[in-house]
């Protein structure tokens, strides 16, 4: 099975057309190629392009868990980046559809800058989706391993988290991001954003994404998190999310639609040999 590997910031993910199979891959095959020892090693698969009536383009996207996710603005970047590489665009704006919604890219001259129009975040409990009664998800409490937080919810196609904090690190995402990825009122997991605000323009956060862990970047947490930002009067319309993997330009519009800007890095291709579907991963 070939692959063609990118990051976004420090988040990677494998390309792998159809094609390459006469069939889709299982759960414990997406966990196997992503592995960082059995496999190729990577934060998720990209699989596509597809066909589709409603776009230029349809992408699906699977987590290194075998789960799938709606929507990844790094992978967006990252297959728009793809679609340049080969041929099958070029720096005019195209459409990609996604479990998520359909967004417009645009690939940079050189390919290594791209624009993914996210589409609307909603702070609506019922979209994103958060128990109790229909609500917008704004400054409410969660409990976890002992302490209160204040929280903000939010979706983009995918569901985010997101905790306003005076001090954010890696450390504190580790601990209380898996808890609150399968948290009983968010009935589909969700996403985790710890949200420093910098200033008018910049905030900074750590991420941990469901189905992924810990991660470097995220397009999508970056677009959430900005949102809370805005929403909450804490942050104007231009901000930079500052990642441990590096730097996004997000723009937040006043009806809360987003652009994101941001780079991508082709890392190589490869194969992965048939025997390496035969080995599994030891649990426990």
């Amino acid at each position: 099975m070939r692959y063609t590997k990118y990051h976004g910031l420090g988040n990677d993910y494998l390309v792998v057309e159809p094609s390459e199979l006469e069939r889709e891959l299982g759960p414990s095959e997406i966990e196997l190629v992503c592995h960082r020892n059995y496999g190729a090693g990577s934060d998720g698969i990209l699989w596509g392009p597809l066909d589709t009536t409603e776009a230029d383009f349809a992408l699906r996207i699977f987590n290194p868990d075998g789960s799938e996710a709606e929507k990844s603005g790094n992978g967006l970047r990252i297959f728009s980046r793809y679609l340049f590489d080969t041929g099958r665009v070029k720096s005019d704006p195209f459409t990609v559809l996604t479990l998520g919604g359909k967004v417009r890219s645009r690939v940079h001259p050189g390919g290594r800058l791209v624009d993914v129009e996210m589409g609307r975040v909603s702070f609506d409990s019922t979209r994103i989706p958060v128990a109790g009664p229909p609500r917008e998800v704004i400054n409410e409490t969660i409990e976890v391993l002992g302490r209160a937080y204040t929280f903000c919810a939010a979706t983009i196609g995918n569901p985010h988290c997101v905790l306003p904090l005076p001090e954010v690190c890696s450390t504190l995402a580790r601990s209380v991001g898996p808890v609150i990825e399968v948290e009983p009122r968010f009935p589909n997991r969700t996403n985790v954003q710890l949200l420093k605000v910098l200033g008018r323009s910049d905030i900074q956060i750590e991420i941990w994404e469901r189905g992924a862990g810990y991660t470097l970047a995220s397009g999508s947490s970056s677009s959430a998190a900005a949102a809370v930002a805005r929403k909450l009067g804490l942050c104007d319309r231009e901000i930079t999310v500052h990642m441990p993997g590096g730097r996004l330009k997000i723009t937040v519009e006043d009806d809360f639609s987003i652009g994101m800007t941001g780079p991508v890095t082709r890392v190589g291709g490869g194969a992965l040999d048939r025997e390496a579907f035969t080995a599994s991963i030891p649990k426990g």
